[in-house]
Order: structure tokens, then C-alpha cells, then sequence
């Protein structure tokens, strides 16, 4: 297992109560390995991860530092951050040879997230993090502090006489987390939800359940809903298989805010022919069903070397396999990709607008071939899979033509420890 360990209370905590737990089981089939991922955003930054790596050298744990090198962002720093420290974590985990990533999350953080995305609105089934995410279809990161608040990980701590850092931007106040924990802080106000990870497994079974019966994916640019299960969206489960498939149709991240999400549930209501564009997507109602497809503007153009690979849209991961440069993009012509969606059964007019956001791949050299591999990006999951959300993210896999994610490879692994 590798601990991420920043040299704050609940990362220290954490890496130090599994050593103890690993210890006293006595088992040999648990190891650790830890990471420092240095950011390199304030002084001292690299002193911290020296100190953690002294502390880990203490315990006998084998501990490697992951410098964030290059130029930083100047808007939206935590964000990328964030996703850079994920990144990292990944890449040492391949260095080391481990099987899952452990990060020190705790109640105090479920808490902040709830309000956090309670307040920005998000759709139906937001819920707090999960105790088990899969990052990059790779990588099981469990986090099994998020039950204990972090004052009791710091009692723990004080008892064994350890000390830690207090990271300074957790009291700059121009962070939306820190803005949130002062109010949690001062006001105790918290946001309900009856969202915890059991309501949203079971949310999950049924959404993918709702997929199964009704929904169909044509060359994978559109997405198809029997007519006779429109009616059924209002229903919460339905609701989110719904705006999840149009997460992926539109290459989104991140689920659609509640009121466009409302808007689009008002428009399927009225049970009226037409058309609704949101999120990138446009959501076509036809006497035969309801067709999601990518709506044919601002789509990008991206250049791969032999051998690179990157997402394109968002919805689409291309790798170049050849020997020259290839442009990926959107052809003129798309007489032969509309074809196939109508043999596909797709409504002729869905299948031409449709088919002006296919991906086209091109060599840029006249004596090469244009040789991509070309597969479609659940983007939603792929790159965080919360595990309460695993069963309906392989059925939209599967819809989609690929293999399920895989599974954790230590699946019980707190309870066994425990014993």
C-alpha cells in the first residue's frame, strides 16, 4: 500500500496506525511504502517532505518524494493540484510496485465536501466522497480515515509524541475549502444529505438496471432512450443513468449544475418533439425515443506524435501507433459515418447532426498512413470512479464496447486488518 503523506496531522496519523495495525497483525502479505508529493508552491515545502522522510525512515518504511517541477497555474491552483498530486501518487505507485494508494481524508473532510457541492448546486445523487476510488482505471485509492475526525487522528498522534505541519494555505481564505471549514467552524451548519455511499450503491444497481432495458449506444457518438422509458426520468435513479450518459455523450467531468439540469428534465416532461442543447449535448425527442449526441461546435483539433496519446473532446482517447504525425479532428465529409448510424437505426436526421462531431484522424505526411487507436472515454469515471458508483459505470462501459474497471485487489482489505 502506498500512504500518501504530506507531513499533516491526518496523513502522519494515518501512515503511522497502519504500520502499528500491520505490526500487530503480524501478517506478511501487508506492506507499506510512502509518497510526498512536494508542490513546491511555498518555502519549506521541500524541508517538510525531508522531515517526513526522516519520519518514515523511523518506522522502516521506504518513502520517495514527487516534486511538482515546471510552471504553476495562476488561477485555480488547488484544483490543479490536485490532479497533479493524483498523478504523481500514480507514478509512484508504478515505481514501487503497489497495489492501491491510501490517503488520510477524514469526517472533517466529508463534511466540507457535502456543503462544498451542496452549494455549488450539483445534480441529483451528489453525495460526499467515497471510501474507495478508482483514479485512472489504474489505481484503487482508499481513504479509511473519512469515519474519524481529525481531532481524534491528532489525540492519536499526541499520545505516541508525534508532531506535524500545519500547511499555511489551509488558512487562506481565498480557498472555497477554507472559506467552508470557517463556516462549518463558526456556524456548525451542515448540508443534509441522505446521499451516504450505501444510498448511492443502491442508486447505482438501479440507474444501471434502467441502461440495460433502455438505453443503446450507436458508434458510439449517440446515445439512444426507448420513448417508452422517457417518462420515467423523473424518477432519481433514471434521472442520474440519464445525465450520466450525457456526461459521457458530451465529454463532461463534472455532472450538469441542478438548474440545467432541471431545464432539461422540464423539456423531456412536456413530452413535445424537438430539440434542447445543454452541457454540450443536445437532447433530441423523437417519436421514436430520446437521442443524446455531441453538439457540433467548438470541437478541437489535436496533433500526436508517433507514440504519444491524449483525449481528444473528451470523449475520445486516440493513441498514435504509426510512424508520422496525425491530426485528429472533424471531417467535411461525413457521408460514410452517417451511413453507419442509420444502418444502426438511428433517425436520419439525428445520424447527419451526429455524425459532424465523429472523430476523423489524418497523417499530416502524404507517405504516411493515419494509424490511431481510437477508444471512447467514459469521462465521468475514468479518471475518478467513486467505488458506490463501480456497478453503473461498467454497464455504461459495456454499452460503450469496453471492459469493465477493474477491481480492487484488496477488496476487505481495513476489515481483515482489523481482525
Amino acid at each position: 500500500m502506498l500512504v500518501a503523506v504530506s507531513g499533516g496531522s491526518d496523513s502522519k496519523g494515518l501512515l503511522l496506525a497502519l504500520s502499528q495495525a500491520i505490526e500487530a497483525s503480524g501478517k506478511t502479505d501487508f506492506s507499506l511504502a510512502a509518497c510526498t508529493v512536494d508542490h513546491a508552491l511555498r518555502a519549506g515545502s521541500a524541508a517538510e517532505a525531508e522531515a517526513v522522510a526522516c519520519f518514515c525512515a523511523r518506522l522502516g518504511i521506504t518513502h520517495i518524494v514527487k516534486p511538482w517541477d515546471g510552471e504553476k497555474p495562476t488561477a485555480g491552483i488547488q484544483a490543479a493540484a490536485r490532479e497533479k498530486r493524483y498523478q504523481l501518487l500514480a507514478a509512484a505507485a508504478d515505481e514501487l510496485g503497489a497495489t492501491c494508494i491510501v490517503t488520510g481524508h477524514t469526517l472533517d473532510d466529508q463534511r466540507e465536501t457535502i456543503l462544498m457541492r451542496s452549494e455549488r448546486g450539483q445534480g441529483p445523487g451528489a453525495a460526499g466522497m467515497a471510501a474507495d476510488v478508482l483514479y485512472d482505471r489504474r489505481f484503487w485509492v482508499l481513504r479509511p480515515f473519512l469515519g474519524l475526525r481529525r481531532a481524534d487522528v491528532r489525540a492519536f498522534l499526541a499520545a505516541e509524541g508525534v508532531g506535524w505541519f500545519d500547511d499555511p494555505s489551509n488558512a487562506n481564505m481565498h480557498f472555497e475549502r477554507v472559506r467552508t471549514r470557517k463556516h462549518l467552524a463558526e456556524t456548525g451548519a451542515e448540508a443534509a444529505t441522505t446521499w451516504d455511499a450505501a444510498s448511492r450503491a443502491r442508486s447505482s444497481v438501479k440507474a444501471a438496471e434502467w441502461l440495460r432495458l433502455h438505453a443503446r449506444v450507436h458508434e458510439n457518438l449517440v446515445v439512444s432512450i426507448a420513448e417508452t422509458a422517457v417518462g420515467t426520468c423523473a424518477d432519481i435513479d433514471c434521472r442520474r443513468a440519464l445525465l450520466t450518459m450525457a456526461g459521457v455523450v458530451g465529454g463532461r467531468t463534472h455532472p450538469l449544475a441542478a438548474d440545467t439540469a432541471e431545464r432539461v428534465m422540464a423539456f423531456l416532461e412536456r413530452s413535445e418533439l424537438g430539440r434542447l442543447t445543454a452541457g454540450r449535448v443536445v437532447f433530441d425527442r423523437r417519436g421514436t425515443g430520446l437521442y443524446l449526441y455531441r453538439e457540433a461546435r467548438d470541437l478541437p483539433f489535436l496533433t500526436l506524435g508517433p507514440g504519444e496519446a491524449s483525449i481528444w473532446d473528451g470523449r475520445f482517447a486516440v493513441r498514435n501507433v504509426g510512424n508520422g504525425l496525425v491530426k485528429v479532428g472533424v471531417r467535411d465529409d461525413r457521408g460514410l459515418q452517417q451511413q453507419r448510424l442509420i444502418a444502426a437505426g438511428v433517425p436520419p436526421g439525428v445520424a447527419r447532426r451526429a455524425s459532424l462531431s465523429a472523430p476523423h484522424v489524418v497523417s499530416t505526411d502524404d507517405n504516411c498512413v493515419a494509424n490511431a487507436d481510437v477508444e471512447p472515454r467514459i469521462c465521468p469515471y475514468d479518471t475518478f470512479l467513486p467505488g458506490f458508483d463501480l456497478i453503473m459505470a461498467d454497464m455504461i462501459a459495456g454499452l460503450f464496447g469496453r471492459q469493465p474497471y477493474v477491481r480492487s485487489p484488496v477488496h476487505d482489505l481495513l476489515t481483515e486488518m482489523e481482525r
